[in-house]
Formats: structure tokens, sequence, C-alpha cells
């Protein structure tokens, strides 16, 4: 699977939109908890893959390839992998929607404590 660019054609559309590169990117399992793994520092390949709930080696190295390569990653001379400025960004953007889901959680759970007759 190559890695979704801007301006290119992307899973789901033909239009090479950036944000439509950006979904076909982070809607790849993995890609999204890796960068949100990342998020406090440097990181080796077996505490990365621990801590994504010990994902196969070979779909890590598939997902890692694909964010060093959207520039969003990178690896560290001793082989650890750290955010770019372009994924903390990433990290950024997804703050508010990381808050947002906090208050649906909680409007669930109200829902299911107080069920509409």
């Amino acid at each position: 699977m190559t890695m979704p660019r801007p301006g290119k054609p992307v899973r789901g559309s033909s239009t090479g939109r950036p944000l439509m590169a950006a979904l076909d990117l982070f809607g790849r399992r993995w890609n999204l908890r890796i960068v949100w793994e990342l998020q406090h520092g440097p990181v080796g390949f077996r505490a990365l893959q621990q801590r994504c709930d010990n994902m196969s080696s070979s779909v890590l190295r598939q997902r890692l390839t694909e964010l060093l390569d959207a520039r969003l990653v990178a690896q560290q001379p001793d082989t650890t992998y750290t955010l770019t400025e372009l994924g903390h960004g990433v990290h950024q953007a997804l703050r508010p929607l990381a808050r947002w889901s906090d208050t649906w959680a909680s409007a669930l759970d109200e829902d299911s404590e107080n069920p509409v007759p």
C-alpha cells in the first residue's frame, strides 16, 4: 500500500485534497495510535510495540515506514522514534478531538444511567 500524498488520488477520493490524503493516512490502523504514543518523546521499537498493545512487528514496521515517509516521525541515531515538527502538529490537532471524546463518553454514560422513558 502506498503512502497517501496530497495532490494524488487516495482511498475514497480522487480529488487529491490534502485533507483526504491525511484522512487516508490516519484511517490506517495504528497510525494515529503511534503518533499518540510518541507524544512524550523518543521511544524504541520494542517499547512502542508494547505501548501499541503488542501489535505485530511487521505491521509496526510498515506503519512506521508510512509515518517516516509522511515526515511525521523520525528515527534518531540511537534508533528510537520521535515525532517531527509536523508530527507534533498532528498531536496538537488531535487534542481538541480527545477532549471532545471525553465529553461524548460522559454524555453516553449519563444517557445509560438516566434512560429517556
